[in-house]
C-alpha cells in the first residue's frame, strides 16, 4: 500500500499519526522528541484507563471468596468442600485467561479490547447476582457462573501487553508496577465495598455483590471508548512464548511466580472463609487489610530489587512468608485473633514484596550472557514471552491454595505452605545466590 505525503513527513519526522478509530501509526517511545512532547501524556492516559478495567477484573477474581462464606447463611446447603471449589475456580480459569488475553490486544487493539474486556465482566457480575437470589440454585450452576469470574485474570495480563507498548525501555518497569499494583487494589476493594453492601436489614442481599459490577463495567468501557488509543505497532509476538516455553528459566521463575503472587491472591480469596471459621466471633470489616497491604508493597519489592537484586529480596521475602506461616501456626493453638491477623498481614505484605522482586528477576535473568545488540533483542524476547507465562501460571496460586486448605485442613495446608517457602527460598539461593554460580555476578 503506498505511503501518501503526510505519512511519508510523519516517517521522517518520528511523528505519530492519528486516523479513525483511536488508531496510532509511527508510535516510537524511544524517539525522545516524540516522548517528551505528546508521548508521555498519551501513555499516561492510557495507563490510568486500562488501570481501571484491570481493578474491576481483579475485584471480580476475588468476589467469590467474598459472597461463598455467607451462602449457608443466605439458605444455602454447601459442604466445606464445595465452598472451596467455588473459591478455587474462579483462579483456575483466571489462570486460563491471563494465557489467553495475551493474544488479544495485538488483535483487537488496546483500547478495543480494555472495552471488550470491561464490558465481558458483566457475565460473572449478572450470573453472581441471579445465581445467589435463589437458594435452590443447583451447585453444578453455581460451579459454572464461578468460573466466569475467571475472565477477570484475564484483564490482568491484556492491560500488561496493551501497556508496555506504550512506554520506553527505560520506563517500563515503573509503568508496569504501578499497572500491577492499581489492579491488585482491586481485590481489597471489594473485600472492603461487598460486605458493606450485602448487609440489608437483618438479613442479607447477597445480589447486591454482583449487581455493583455493571454500572462499573459500563462506565470503564464508555471512559476507555471515549479516551484510549489503539497503537498499530502492537504486534503478536507468539514466537517469543515458544522460545520462553524451551528455557528452563522460564519454569522456575514461573514456580517462584506461583510462591509470591499464587500466595497473594489465593490468600486474599481464602482469608474471608479462614476468619470466619477460627473466629466466627468477629464481625469487623477487616478482611481487605491483607490485600490492600500486598498491593501496597508490590511497588516497593520492585524498587528493592532494583537495589539489591530481584533474587535476594525475593529469597528475603520467601523468608517473611515462612516466618509468618509459623506465627500463623501458633496463633492458631493460642486462640489470639490479633496475633492471627497480624501476622497474616505480615504473610500478605512478604507475598507483594516477592510479587515486584520476582517480576524484577525476569529481564536479568534472560541477558545473562547476552553481550551483543542482536543477543540482547533475544533476551528481551524471551522475558517478554516469560512474563506471559509466569503470569498465568503464578495465577493457578489461586486454585491450588482453597483446594490445599479444603484437602489438608486450616493447620496442615498452612504446615505444607511452610515446607513450599522453604524449598523454593532454597531453590532461588542455589540457582541464582549461591557462591560460585555464574547467575550471582549478575546480581540477578
Amino acid at each position: 500500500m503506498a505511503i501518501d505525503f503526510a505519512e511519508r513527513k510523519a516517517l521522517s519526522e518520528g511523528t505519530p499519526t492519528f486516523r479513525k478509530g483511536r488508531w496510532i501509526d509511527h508510535w516510537d517511545p524511544e524517539n525522545d522528541k516524540q516522548w517528551n512532547t505528546i508521548g508521555k501524556s498519551i501513555a499516561r492516559r492510557n495507563l490510568i484507563l486500562s488501570m481501571v478495567a484491570e481493578f474491576l477484573g481483579f475485584a471480580m477474581l476475588a468476589l467469590w471468596g467474598i459472597v461463598v462464606p455467607q451462602l449457608n447463611n443466605a439458605g444455602f446447603d454447601f459442604s466445606s468442600d464445595q465452598l472451596f471449589w467455588l473459591i478455587a475456580l474462579p483462579g483456575l480459569t483466571g489462570a486460563l485467561m491471563r494465557f489467553l488475553y495475551t493474544f488479544t490486544v495485538p488483535i483487537f487493539g488496546g483500547r478495543n479490547w480494555t472495552v471488550i474486556s470491561a464490558l465481558l465482566l458483566i457475565l460473572p457480575a449478572g450470573g453472581l447476582a441471579w445465581a445467589v437470589s435463589d437458594p435452590t440454585t443447583s451447585f453444578p450452576v453455581m460451579l459454572a457462573i464461578a468460573s466466569l469470574a475467571g475472565l477477570g485474570g484475564g484483564n490482568f495480563t491484556s492491560s500488561m501487553v496493551n501497556i508496555s507498548f506504550f512506554y520506553p525501555q527505560r520506563e517500563k518497569g515503573k509503568a508496569l508496577g504501578l499497572n500491577a499494583a492499581g489492579g491488585n487494589l482491586g481485590t481489597a476493594w471489594v473485600q472492603f465495598t461487598v460486605p458493606l453492601i450485602i448487609v440489608s436489614g437483618a438479613g442479607l442481599a447477597l445480589d447486591r455483590a454482583g449487581l455493583i459490577f455493571i454500572p462499573l463495567c459500563i462506565l470503564a468501557a464508555i471512559l476507555a471508548w471515549r479516551y484510549m488509543d489503539n497503537l498499530s505497532c502492537a504486534v503478536s509476538d507468539s514466537k517469543s512464548l515458544m522460545m520462553a516455553v524451551q528455557n528452563p528459566h522460564t519454569w522456575i521463575i514461573s514456580v517462584l511466580y506461583i510462591g509470591t503472587f499464587g500466595s497473594f491472591i489465593g490468600y486474599a480469596n481464602t482469608f474471608p472463609t479462614l476468619l470466619k471459621s477460627e473466629f466466627p466471633e468477629i464481625t469487623a470489616n477487616i478482611v481487605f487489610l491483607g490485600a490492600l497491604i500486598g498491593a501496597l508493597l508490590r511497588p516497593l519489592g520492585g524498587m528493592a530489587a532494583d537495589k539489591f537484586g530481584g533474587a535476594r529480596v525475593t529469597i528475603a521475602a520467601f523468608a517473611v512468608m515462612a516466618l509468618g506461616v509459623l506465627g500463623l501456626l501458633q496463633t492458631l493453638e493460642s486462640g489470639s485473633f490479633l496475633l492471627f491477623l497480624l501476622t497474616f498481614l505480615v504473610l500478605f505484605g512478604a507475598a507483594g514484596v516477592g510479587n515486584g522482586s520476582t517480576y524484577r528477576m525476569i529481564p536479568t535473568v534472560f541477558q545473562i550472557g547476552r553481550t551483543t545488540p542482536e543477543e540482547a533483542a533475544v533476551g528481551r524476547r524471551l522475558a517478554s514471552g516469560c512474563i506471559g507465562i509466569a503470569g498465568a501460571i503464578g495465577a493457578l496460586g489461586g486454585f491450588f491454595i482453597p483446594r490445599v486448605f479444603a484437602g489438608l485442613g486450616i493447620e496442615g495446608g498452612f504446615q505444607a505452605f511452610l515446607v513450599t517457602y522453604l524449598l523454593m527460598m532454597v531453590a532461588v539461593w542455589a540457582i541464582y545466590q549461591r557462591k560460585g554460580s555464574a547467575l550471582r555476578s549478575m546480581q540477578v
